[in-house]
């Protein structure tokens, strides 16, 4: 194997690694934006039982039309 040979395997190696860790840092940052999503979800669905919403408790009746 030739030294430029070598130098260039080095280089494309070394943008190899950069690209690898820019990747992680994506899915790193995603892993938290999902875990983020999965909290307010959840937040959400127990703010609708405890508000009845889920249970069927509350009727079209009770909704004030939009032009009220």
């Amino acid at each position: 194997m030739t030294e430029e040979r070598l130098i260039e395997l080095e280089i494309r190696y070394s943008h190899q690694e950069d690209f690898l860790q820019q990747l992680n840092g994506i899915v790193v940052a995603q892993q938290k934006t999902i875990e983020r999503l999965e909290k307010e979800i959840l937040d959400l669905k127990r703010s609708l039982n405890t508000e009845g919403g889920v249970s069927g408790t509350r009727s079209l009746k009770d909704d004030v039309p939009p032009h009220y």
